[in-house]
């Protein structure tokens, strides 16, 4: 990608758990991950097991680089189920000294996100320590009341939402969340990305409801490019032995709808489930995007740019 360039690149595309089985590589087996470049900066939504790659593409670009430059990057967390952080220790710049990795994520239970991870994916389940990673990781809780700032020089700053003092820069990237809560237990955060005139919104995890999800139409609305779950099909959503409402995912017609209402222009069905191997995703890629060219399955590696 170009220095100047508003690209994405999906990583993981997998919700749940990961497969890793000849019949899920069309669409891919690893979970949660989007590689996001605006301009120099880059932003990862999610650390499931697809930001394994990113992190081992980063050192081999930066083997052939002429700068030099160290590692620099932003991790989004939607929230803190194993899909969506896996990943993480895995993480090869995590581990180089002169990396800086600022990671933001949803706080659950007024807890610290840092205490958190501490607990979830290092000190009791991996062999090194949160307080032994060698690089610049800085961890911060992020709510539907933050925006973030972030310059192309790679300064940050997090503002309250509801400040009208907020200095920004035509360059600048401009990253927004919202919260829902149809996913258990602590909900899930959206979040969108706004850079050069251009708008992404990303939307695992989400579950809209009869007639659509109004707040989270207003917060898409008239975006460039949605990103939005879609594990279940509308049957296995309703199944009578083992429905699948209120755990917190969309159908696919709820990811159209979502899409139609809040004038995206393109959408990207995400988060399938491991049930769906390529057969059924075909399928389903032949009965849903037929009549409608804006309308595409997220595949692993696949590029797309705003």
């Amino acid at each position: 990608m170009q220095e100047t360039d508003f690209g994405i690149k999906f990583r993981g595309t997998r919700g749940s758990y990961p497969t890793a089985k000849e019949n899920y590589l069309k669409f891919g087996g690893n979970t949660a991950c989007v590689e996001v470049h605006c301009g120099k900066q880059l932003i990862i939504l999610d650390a499931g097991t697809g930001i394994i790659d990113v992190g081992v593409d980063e050192i081999k670009n930066s083997i052939v680089s002429e700068d030099k430059k160290p590692h620099e990057a932003m991790i989004i967390l939607s929230h803190i189920h194993q899909d969506h952080i896996q990943g993480l220790q895995f993480y090869k710049p995590l581990f180089i000294p002169s990396s800086t990795i600022n990671l933001f994520g949803l706080n659950t239970n007024d807890e610290n996100l840092r205490d958190t991870l501490k607990t979830v994916l290092f000190d009791k389940v991996f062999p090194l320590g949160i307080d032994e990673i060698r690089s610049n990781f800085n961890i911060n809780n992020f709510s539907q009341n933050d925006l973030i700032v972030l310059s192309q020089d790679g300064q940050i700053k997090k503002f309250d939402i509801s400040n009208d003092n907020i200095i920004k820069k035509d360059d600048d990237v401009i990253i927004t969340s919202c919260k829902t809560m149809a996913h258990p237990k602590n909900g899930c955060l959206s979040i969108k990305i706004e850079y050069k005139g251009k708008c992404l919104v990303y939307a695992t995890d989400k579950e809209s409801y009869i007639g659509a999800d109004k707040k989270f139409i207003q917060f898409a609305y008239n975006c460039d490019c949605l990103i939005h779950d879609a594990q279940y099909t509308y049957h296995d959503y309703i199944n009578p032995i083992q429905p699948k409402q209120g755990f917190g995912h969309s159908t696919y017609e709820m990811a159209i709808e979502t899409a139609m209402l809040s004038k995206a222009k393109k959408l990207f069905f995400f988060h399938y489930d491991p049930d769906y191997d390529d057969n059924k995703l075909t399928m389903l890629e032949n009965e849903f995007t037929k009549n409608n060219k804006n309308v595409l399955f997220a595949k692993e590696n696949l590029e797309v740019f705003l």
